[in-house]
């Protein structure tokens, strides 16, 4: 079968097409990896193997802190809780209350400063 110059197709079994196959498929295939070298020096002569393990350990020490604050954090919640069902119960009204505490956490000026803002936009909103 003669080989024809203009076709875009290349014969079946030309050394193009061949090579071409080849160059493909070490393309898709992935490279062994390298054979790692051997360390200059043991992790017992750098002090590595103390430094991770130290740091394991003051990394495990913060987790189980952050751990033990979540408990203790979901347990205040919880009590919260507990607080506005019984405010409920006894006939308060728990959104009121609930703005009381947030106006308590602030200073003085600073409430004075937001109760003023309040009024002007009341004032321009038509509802003073």
């Amino acid at each position: 079968m003669a080989h024809d110059p203009w076709s875009a197709r290349e014969p079946k079994h030309s050394a193009g097409a061949k090579a071409k196959k080849a160059a493909a498929r070490k393309a898709t295939e992935p490279e062994p990896e390298a054979p790692a070298d051997e360390a200059m020096f043991s992790e017992e002569e750098t002090g590595e193997a103390c430094v991770n393990t130290v740091a394991a350990g003051q990394l495990r020490a913060f987790v189980e802190r952050v751990e033990r604050l979540e408990e203790d954090k979901k347990s205040v919640g919880d009590d919260i809780k507990e607080v506005y069902a019984e405010m409920k119960a006894n006939g308060f009204d728990t959104k009121a209350v609930r703005a009381i505490i947030r106006l308590r956490k602030k200073d003085q000026a600073e409430r004075q400063e937001e109760e003023a803002m309040i009024d002007l936009y009341k004032a321009a909103m038509g509802m003073a």
